[in-house]
């Protein structure tokens, strides 16, 4: 870790200085440098290429579980903590989709409350028009719906509810 400390900062500070700073002997350092790669860099290299390659294949969404089933179909075969090391050195990650969940159900016979505000939101006092709207969150535990109310005027939410399920008895609380 130090010496490749002082192999990036070359170039800024004279190799003497460092090595006398670090307490490290400049002749370690040198014997560090002119060191072959190890058998298992090479290797970590020969496998980051192929994770790369399988990684964009799969458009980018391969994580680590996948990408090291593929490696083992080419005959690569690694542990899941190595691929996920050399998936965090090359700086990929899976991207995941989230699948569309449809909340609204336009198409019912029940009854439809009448637009009041008529689009004009510019209320001229507190507590004279309040909007509402509901949005769901994913969670551990599963979806919850949370529905809050805005006072036009000040633009602040009086109220709010959360429910597990979309139907059922809202309970405002303030």
């Amino acid at each position: 870790m130090i010496y490749r400390f002082i192999r990036e900062h070359t170039g800024k500070f004279r190799v003497e200085t460092m090595c006398r700073v670090l307490k490290v002997s400049r002749t370690a350092y040198y014997r560090w440098i002119a060191r072959p790669v190890s058998q298992r860099k090479k290797q970590d290299e020969i496998i980051k290429e192929q994770i790369v390659k399988i990684y964009n294949e799969s458009r980018k969404t391969y994580g680590s579980p996948r990408i090291r089933r593929k490696l083992d179909k080419q005959g690569i075969h690694c542990g899941k903590k190595r691929v996920e090391r050399l998936m965090r050195e090359t700086g990929i990650q899976a991207i995941q989709k989230y699948k569309f969940k449809v909340t609204t159900d336009s198409k019912h016979n029940l009854p439809v409350a009448p637009n009041i505000l008529d689009r004009n939101f510019n209320a001229g006092s507190p507590n004279m028009s309040w909007v509402t709207d509901i949005t769901y969150i994913n969670t551990n535990e599963g979806w919850l719906y949370l529905a809050a109310f805005m006072d036009l005027c000040s633009k602040r939410i009086v109220g709010y509810s959360m429910q597990k399920y979309l139907t059922g008895n809202w309970l405002l609380r303030p």
